[in-house]
C-alpha cells in the first residue's frame, strides 16, 4: 500500500468512526453537516457551481465511510474482503483436500456432482452455515492427490424450497467450457500441475495514455474465433509498432453468447475459453508487459446475463440472490439482470472479482462498462442529459451503485496506486473523475463519448463546405476541467452492424476497388484518405488527456463488425480484422497505418496528451481552418476541400524556430507531398489571436501539420 493510499484510507476510516459517534437524536441532515470530506474544497475551487449540492456529496461520502467501517469490523478490512476468491468456489488446501463454499441463501440444500463421483447427485452434500453460506470438504484420494482432477467437470445441484432440483455453475468458477454440440457451458475444475508464472513486472503508469481497444476473437483475418496465442504472437507486435502503450481487452469475462460482444456476462471469474486457456491469457498479458504495454480489462459490473444454467441468474432458485427482485432487478432494454449493490455478499463477489483480475492475471486496470445505467434508477433509458446539475443529484441517482463505484476505485487505487480506471458514462456526471477524498467517484478517465457521435453525424449529414468548424472545436474541447477524458474518433460501437467505420463512411464501396497505390486516387479515395488522417489527428491533439483506437481502424478497416448469429447464417465474414491488408504494400491501407503510427510516436516525443488543454487560436468558418497549440506544439488544420493558403498567419506563444514534425499530406501517408519539410518557420514578435507571437505558413487544402519549436528541450 502506498503512503498516500494509506493516509487516505486512515483519513476515511477516522471520519467513519466520527460518523458513528453522532448522536442518535440528530437528523440525517445534521449528520451530513457533520461529515467532512477531506479534499472537498479542491473540488469546489475547480467548480464552485457544485456548492448547492454539498449535502449530496457529504451523504455519498458518509455512505462510503460506513461501508469501510463495516468492512473493518466484520471482515478485518477490505484487503481480506476482496480476497474472497481464495475462500469461495473451490480451493485446494495444502494437504490436497478440496474446500467448496457457496452463497445460496434461498436454497434448501446443495450437493456437488461431477466426473469425480460419476455424476451422483446426492453423494456429496454441502453443509449449511450462517448467512446463506454452504460448505463442503472433499478429502484427498488414497494416493494423496485431489479428489477432483484438473480439467474435469463439476456442477452444483441446488434443491429449492419449492422442491425443484437445479443444476448450476459456481458463481466463482474460474474456467467454463462449451462442448461443440452443447447449448450451455460446463464448469471445469482448473488446477494445472504447472501453471503459467508471469515474470515481467507491470509497466509504470504512463503520463500519456494511448489505448488500443481490442477483441481477441476477431483479431485475425481468418473467418474463425482467434486465440489468445494468436493475439500474443501476431497482434502484440503490431500494437507495439503503432506506438500504443495500453490495450483495452474486450470480451474476456466469459459470455455464453458470442454476439453479445462480451457484454452479457455469465461467469465473472472465468476468462473466456473460446480463445484458449487461462494460462494463455496470462502469457498474453505477460508478453504485453515485457513490451512496456499496459492491459486493461473491459469489466462489466453494470448488469449480468439472464442465463440460469450457466449464469448467475436464479443461482439459488430465487429471482433475487445477486440481483434486485424484478422489476428493479431487470434492465428492460438489455434484457439482463441488475445487481443489488446494497447486499453484503454482492459487494464481496464484485469487489473480489476486481481483485481477482488484478492479482491472478495481473491486469493493470479496468474500463467500467455501462456506468450510466448504474448511476441512475432510470438507467439513462428515455432520458436526455442537458448538463443541468439537478440531473446528477436527487432521487433519480442510485446511491447504492454510486457508492459501490466509489468503493471500487478507493480500494483499487489504495492497493494498486498505478491502477487505471476508465468510466463509460454518457451523462456527464460531475466529479466522476475526481478523487474519492474530494467527494468524487475516483475514476482516472472518462470516455469522451460525444466526439465519435459528432464525427459520424458530420459525415452522414453535411457536405464538406458546410462543416461547422466552431461546433467541431466545441465538441472536442467541451469537457469538465480537471477530469481526464479519453478521446476517440471511433470505437467498437461505431463499427458494429447498423453503422460503419469512419473509413467506410468516407470511401464506402470504392474501398473494394480503388485502394491500390498503383493507380491514381479517385476523388472519393483522395477525400477519404485525407479526412481519415485529419479527423484522427484533430481528435488526438484536441479531444482529451488520453486517446483510444479500435483495432483495425488505424488503417481504415473496411466494412463493419457483425458476429455469427442466425440473421447472418452464423457467418464469421465480418467478425474478423483483415490485418493482411496492411501487409500488402500496393494497397493504401499501409499508408493510413503509417500515419497512425507516426502520430502516436510524435505524441510520445512531445507529450501533448499529458499537457494542459490546448489554446485554440483559430477556428475560421470560411477558411475551414483550425489552429491550436498544446505542449508547445503547434497544430494547423485546413479542412477546406479546395482552397490552399499561402503565407497564412497563425498564432504561437513561444518564440523561436519551428519545423514540421508530422504532415498528413506526406507521400508516405497517401498525401500529395506539397510541403517542404526542410522549411524553417521563424516567429515574428507580432501578437495575434491571443498569442504573443505569430508565423506565416503554407497550408494546402485537406492537410494537417504539426510543428515543434527547435529551440525547446521537450522532456517527457
Amino acid at each position: 500500500m502506498s503512503v498516500l493510499g494509506a493516509c487516505q484510507c486512515q483519513c476515511i476510516r477516522a471520519a467513519a468512526v466520527g460518523a458513528r459517534l453522532v448522536s442518535t437524536g440528530e437528523t440525517m441532515a445534521d449528520q451530513e453537516d457533520n461529515v467532512t470530506i477531506p479534499g472537498y474544497s479542491r473540488l469546489l475551487q475547480m467548480d464552485p457551481y457544485l456548492k448547492p449540492y454539498e449535502r449530496d456529496f457529504k451523504r455519498r461520502y458518509e455512505l462510503l465511510q460506513k461501508q469501510l467501517l463495516q468492512l473493518e469490523e466484520a471482515e478485518g478490512g477490505f484487503d481480506l474482503f476482496t480476497r474472497s476468491y481464495k475462500t469461495f468456489g473451490v480451493q485446494r488446501r495444502p494437504d490436497n483436500s478440496l474446500f467448496f463454499k457457496e452463497w445460496a441463501p434461498a436454497a434448501e440444500a446443495l450437493f456437488l456432482t461431477g466426473d469425480f463421483n460419476n455424476w451422483d447427485k446426492f453423494s456429496h452434500p454441502y453443509t449449511k452455515k450462517e448467512f446463506g453460506k454452504w460448505e463442503l470438504i472433499l478429502p484427498p484420494k488414497h494416493d494423496k492427490s485431489p479428489a477432483v482432477d484438473h480439467n474435469t467437470k463439476l456442477k452444483v445441484v441446488v434443491h429449492t424450497k419449492e422442491g425443484k432440483r437445479l443444476y448450476r455453475i459456481s458463481p466463482w468458477a474460474k474456467y467454463v467450457i462449451k462442448e461443440e454440440k452443447s447449448v450451455i457451458y460446463d464448469w471445469v475444475h482448473w488446477d494445472p500441475p504447472q501453471p503459467y508464472i508471469q515474470i515481467h513486472p507491470r509497466p509504470k503508469k504512463p503520463t500519456s495514455l494511448r489505448i488500443y481497444e481490442a477483441h481477441v476473437g476477431i483479431a485475425s483475418p481468418e473467418g474463425k474465433i482467434a486465440s489468445y496465442t494468436n493475439f500474443t504472437i501476431n497482434v502484440l507486435p503490431r500494437i507495439k509498432d503503432l506506438g500504443y502503450n495500453c490495450i483495452q481487452l474486450m470480451a474476456v469475462m466469459e459470455h455464453a453468447y458470442y454476439a453479445s460482444f462480451g457484454y452479457q456476462i455469465t461467469s465473472f471469474f472465468a476468462a473466456s475459453s473460446r480463445y484458449g486457456t487461462p494460462d494463455e491469457l496470462k502469457q498474453l498479458i505477460d508478453v504485453a508487459h515485457s513490451l512496456g504495454i499496459l492491459v486493461l480489462l473491459d469489466v462489466v459490473h453494470s448488469h449480468a446475463s439472464k442465463n440460469t444454467e450457466d449464469g448467475l441468474n436464479q443461482f439459488d432458485g430465487s429471482d433475487s440472490c445477486f440481483f434486485h427482485s424484478p422489476p428493479r432487478g431487470e434492465h428492460s432494454l438489455w434484457d439482463s439482470r441488475l445487481f443489488n449493490y446494497s447486499s453484503w455478499e454482492v459487494l464481496r463477489f464484485l469487489l473480489s472479482n476486481l481483485r481477482w483480475w488484478m492479482e491472478e492475471y495481473r491486469f493493470d486496470g479496468f474500463r467500467f462498462d455501462g456506468i450510466t445505467s448504474m448511476l441512475y434508477h432510470h438507467h439513462g433509458i428515455g432520458t436526455g442529459f442537458s448538463g443541468d446539475y439537478s440531473e446528477y443529484f436527487g432521487l433519480q441517482v442510485d446511491e447504492d451503485s454510486l457508492v459501490y463505484l466509489m468503493l471500487s476505485n478507493h480500494i483499487l487505487h489504495t492497493l494498486y496506486p498505478d491502477c487505471i480506471t476508465i468510466a463509460e458514462d454518457v451523462s456527464g456526471m460531475p466529479a466522476l473523475c475526481r478523487g474519492v477524498e474530494e467527494g468524487g467517484l475516483g475514476f482516472d478517465y472518462r470516455l469522451a463519448m460525444a466526439i465519435p457521435d459528432k464525427w459520424i453525424q458530420i459525415l452522414k449529414e453535411l457536405k464538406d463546405e458546410d462543416w461547422n468548424i466552431g461546433n467541431i472545436v466545441h465538441t472536442l474541447t467541451n469537457r469538465r476541467y480537471g477530469e481526464n477524458c479519453v478521446a476517440y474518433a471511433e470505437s467498437h460501437d461505431q463499427a458494429l452492424v447498423g453503422d460503419k467505420s469512419l473509413a467506410f463512411w468516407l470511401m464506402d464501396k470504392e474501398m473494394y476497388t480503388n485502394m491500390s497505390s498503383m493507380i491514381p486516387m479517385t476523388p472519393i479515395i483522395d477525400r477519404g484518405m485525407q479526412l481519415h488522417k485529419m479527423i484522427r489527428l484533430l481528435t488526438h491533439g484536441l479531444g482529451g488527456e488520453g486517446y483510444l483506437n479500435f483495432m483495425g481502424n488505424e488503417f481504415g478497416h473496411p466494412e463493419w463488425l457483425d458476429f455469427p448469429r442466425e440473421g447472418n447464417n452464423q457467418s464469421y465474414h465480418y467478425a474478423r480484422r483483415q490485418f493482411n491488408l496492411v501487409d500488402m504494400d500496393h494497397l493504401r491501407y499501409c499508408q493510413l497505418y503509417a500515419f497512425d503510427r507516426d502520430m502516436n510516436r510524435t505524441e510520445d516525443k512531445y507529450g501533448w496528451l499529458a499537457a494542459p488543454p490546448a489554446f485554440v487560436s483559430a477556428k475560421h468558418e470560411e477558411d475551414k481552418v483550425i489552429v491550436f497549440d498544446r505542449a508547445n506544439v503547434l497544430f494547423i488544420f485546413n479542412f477546406h476541400p479546395s482552397k490552399s493558403f499561402q503565407d497564412y498567419r497563425v498564432a504561437v506563444e513561444v518564440p523561436g524556430k519551428y519545423k514540421i514534425k508530422l504532415d498528413s499530406d506526406a507521400v508516405q501517408y497517401g498525401g500529395h507531398g506539397r510541403l517542404d519539410h526542410n522549411t524553417e518557420f521563424f516567429t515574428e514578435p507580432l501578437p495575434f489571436s491571443g498569442r504573443s507571437n505569430s508565423i506565416k505558413v503554407y497550408i494546402p487544402c485537406r492537410t494537417a501539420i504539426v510543428l515543434a519549436n527547435e529551440e525547446i528541450d521537450y522532456c517527457y
